[in-house]
């Protein structure tokens, strides 16, 4: 009897690729795959490590999958991601529940580990992160109608709040005819909207050819039939060309929605994190991405209580926020990550300081963004039909202005049953917390 294996992935969307790698090599290794952990031989949490709130994630998430190997419901829990490669020797002496504990480098190999672990080998498996396979055969956890492309792995920015670097590796780029092989392959397979993702992807090919290359990569994904929407995410500010803005804006097939994370606005505060620019420049930036680009949605990621961050440092950044007025915004208090440069600089702040910094931030730019949906009442959006919700009675689904997992939704009512995944015209009625409502246009 073929033993099962179910996988638990947390943290970003490059983290979830890799685990549809894995399950996919499991799968050709004979294992059959358990949409539930929990009812499976083998449990695998590809964890994320990236700040404290997801370590804890990660931890809590072993320890509930301990409990039912305690039952003998599971005969062994596997530990992989970036949680496993940053704490290759704790985790096994603090989670004596855990069976194996394997690098990024080892996800090629996943089928050995599980089959060791499920025989009762105690192991930890740290091969060259190099090894982590930058494409193959993924086993797609997103519905079929989206899929994320990842278009590189690592990341050589080296901001000093971040253990990407020593996690992931060196920025390693995919080649060109890999990813469009890849897209082409999704496509065919019904996906309609292509996100690509990297921990940089406006760096993307500086390293293969020796130049930036998303913009040519963004052309020619737009010739591959069948694909919707293509959506970028993560884009570096020191790397956004004219001609990638141009090709954003040119191109009817990318959306008009650009993520780029920011952290700060303090010329000081960016020089402390290893970052570039300042307030005024990155406004520059800003108002010229939107002359470019009608229409564009902007969405940022901000730091607040950042290592010697002052009241007037804050303000500065409060005081941008509102003057930008992002039509998307994250903001998280800075978490001191250890093995970081940032972890060592004087001035750390208190937790409570920091939290109260970014509930101001996210308490004014929840009041943008309403006031944003109220003015797409009357407005019609092309909306990507995600399923119909029990609860509010109402359709559900995205627009181009909003990527999965991290912006809201628009909730529309229909007379007649939709094909998830389809796409639908819906009318904006209205603005409620942030959240659109329509109806099907006539």
């Amino acid at each position: 009897m073929a033993y099962s294996v179910g996988l638990v992935s947390l943290g970003c969307a490059k983290n979830q690729v890799d685990a549809e790698m894995m399950m996919a090599a499991l799968q050709r290794a004979g294992y059959e795959i358990k949409d539930d952990a929990a009812d499976a031989d083998a449990a695998i949490v590809n964890t994320c490590g990236f700040i404290d709130a997801a370590k804890k994630e990660s931890i809590d998430e072993i320890l509930r999958l301990a409990g039912f190997k305690a039952q003998g419901k599971l005969k062994a829990i596997i530990v992989t991601g970036c949680l496993a490669e940053r704490y290759r020797e704790e985790i096994l002496k603090e989670l004596p529940e855990v069976d194996a504990v394997a690098g990024i480098g080892a996800d090629s190999d996943i089928a050995a580990v599980v089959g060791k672990a499920l025989n009762g080998v105690k192991l930890q498996s740290f091969p060259e992160k190099t090894l982590l396979p930058l494409s193959g055969e993924r086993r797609l956890s997103t519905p079929g109608y989206s899929a994320y492309i990842k278009i590189a792995e690592g990341c050589d920015n080296r901001c000093a709040y971040c253990a990407i670097p020593f996690i992931r590796g060196h920025y390693r780029s995919r080649t060109m005819e890999d990813i469009v092989g890849e897209a082409k392959t999704l496509v065919q397979n019904g996906a309609k909207e292509l996100i690509l993702i990297a921990q940089d992807t406006t760096r993307y090919g500086w390293d293969l050819y020796g130049k930036l290359m998303l913009s040519q990569l963004l052309k020619e994904l737009c010739t591959i039939d069948g694909v919707s929407w293509i959506r970028v995410l993560y884009c570096y500010p020191d790397y956004i060309t004219d001609e990638l803005l141009e090709t954003i804006a040119g191109e009817e097939k990318i959306v008009k929605y650009m993520d780029l994370p920011l952290q700060h606005c303090s010329e000081r505060l960016l020089k402390s994190m290893r970052r570039t620019g300042n307030r005024e420049e990155l406004t520059a930036l800003i108002q010229k991405m939107r002359a470019k680009i009608p229409n564009l949605i902007l969405r940022t990621t901000l730091i607040t209580g950042f290592p010697g961050e002052t009241e007037e440092d804050f303000t500065e950044l409060a005081e941008f926020v509102h003057d930008i007025r992002f039509e998307r915004l994250g903001c998280f208090p800075y978490s001191q990550e250890e093995g970081t440069a940032a972890a060592e600089m004087p001035g750390q702040i208190d937790e409570d300081v920091k939290q109260r910094r970014m509930e101001l931030i996210m308490e004014d730019q929840m009041n943008i963004m309403q006031e944003w949906g109220e003015q797409q009442a009357g407005k019609t959006f092309r909306v990507l039909t995600e399923g119909y919700e029990e609860e509010s009675e109402c359709w559900v689904g995205r627009s181009w202005a909003d990527s999965p997992d991290i912006d809201g939704r628009i909730y529309f009512t229909a007379n007649e049953r939709l094909k998830t995944g389809s796409f639908t015209d819906v009318k904006i009625l209205e603005c409620v917390d942030c959240e659109l409502y329509g109806m099907i246009a006539e």
